[in-house]
């Protein structure tokens, strides 16, 4: 059975390069970077090159990177750690309907300790409107925290648009690049943000190393508290062979972008275009601003995780912001905020693109999908009326 990827948005596999980048630190090279003597040394050089090659990737300062473990953590660090700093300036935090579970989960965290927290609706594509972030924004307003792009509707903000109204204002602003960087320009100048998160895992680096862009002057609370590593602003002995590989694989995401976006954009096309067609399946997010590698749709009478059982029993595998998937008794809070109906948002399916797929995969999948969906109508007691 022919077998097809299609969960990138998920993580990408590890580069046989950046495995090759790796391989020394989780053998010879073992040492710990906070030692003194040469192997230790070494390991320590090898954490600093990774970081001029991350910031490199975003236009940074490499002293304005702090490692961390999980995209999860750096929001989280973004969220808490700068809330907690700056909160004699004031109590208020702007971000979005339509966030990652870390931000959100953040944002509500604060609320228990007396922080106010605005959570901005969306339009039908998943844009925030940047007026609304003005409109919100209080003198004791000391954070904005809103996505670079939607993992799950694949939708990119105008971030520089807005952070130019947090800088009018005086008010830090993050932004959650993790489904972005690497995968789309990011410049953190040109963005004009105070913080920004990215993970490696989303451009063909490890799991568990991930990293949080702090601008040079930013205040911040630390959350983990040991050691002096991270300049003291993430304690922790270091995950060197994950930080090199991310290093490693920002280096390659720099110098191949253009040719993956344009890759995964004449796939994506072509498949938006051959599902579009199927009736009573919606394209979801914005039809153009959008992730190159990201085609994401909801199924009218059908559940997502029906479709992802029988598209896997077929060999492709894809990902749903259905109920069951998620493991919640809800639907996507992110499609009800664009405005699907809850029993509509139930039948998400999301397909993402990556480097390794190619034209007879898609060509596979289109074959499948739609004789898959008339399957499952045939059995909905809901399509039969």
């Amino acid at each position: 059975m022919k077998k097809v990827y299609m969960d990138y948005v998920a993580t990408n596999p590890l580069h046989p390069e950046v495995l090759d980048a790796m391989m020394p630190y989780l053998q010879e090279d073992f040492a710990n970077p906070l030692s003194i003597y040469e192997p230790a040394l070494k390991a320590k050089e090898a954490i600093e090159n990774a970081r001029k090659q991350v910031a490199s990737l975003i236009n940074a300062k490499p002293n304005e990177i702090i490692f961390t473990a999980s995209g999860a953590e750096s929001n989280n660090f973004a969220v808490k750690g700068a809330a907690l700093a700056n909160q004699n300036k004031g109590k208020h935090i702007i971000t979005t309907k339509i966030e990652h579970h870390s931000i959100t989960n953040s944002a509500r965290f604060l609320e228990r300790y007396d922080f106010n927290v605005t959570y901005l609706p969306v339009d039908k594509s998943g844009i925030v409107n940047p007026s609304a972030v003005e409109r919100a924004i209080r003198e004791e307003t000391i954070l904005i925290s809103i996505n670079h792009a939607n993992p799950e509707i694949g939708t990119i903000e105008p971030i520089e648009e807005i952070a130019k109204i947090a800088k009018e204002k005086n008010v830090l602003f993050h932004t959650d690049a993790v489904a972005s960087a690497g995968n789309i320009p990011v410049d953190v100048r040109e963005l004009n943000v105070d913080l920004l998160s990215l993970s490696a895992h989303q451009f063909y680096g490890p799991k568990g190393a991930s990293a949080l862009f702090l601008k040079e002057g930013t205040r911040i609370m630390p959350l983990i508290y040991g050691g002096i590593q991270e300049g003291g602003r993430r304690a922790g002995t270091e995950n060197v062979p994950a930080i090199v590989g991310m290093g490693k694989a920002a280096e390659m995401a720099k110098e191949k972008l253009s040719a993956r976006i344009a890759h995964n954009m004449s796939l994506r096309d072509k498949l938006i275009s051959a599902v579009s067609k199927i009736d009573k399946v919606y394209l979801t997010g914005h039809p153009e601003k959008r992730l190159p590698g990201h085609a994401s749709f909801v199924v009218e009478y059908i559940e997502g995780e029906a479709m992802l059982l029988l598209l896997a029993g077929n060999g492709i595998y894809a990902a749903s912001g259905s109920a069951c998937t998620s493991k919640a008794l809800k639907a996507s809070p992110v499609l009800t905020s664009i405005g699907i109906p809850s029993h509509m948002a139930h039948g998400s399916i999301v397909f993402t693109i990556g480097q390794e797929t190619t034209e007879d995969d898609i060509d596979y999948l289109i074959q499948k999908f739609e004789p898959i969906i008339k399957r499952l109508r045939e059995m909905s007691p809901i399509s039969q009326g």
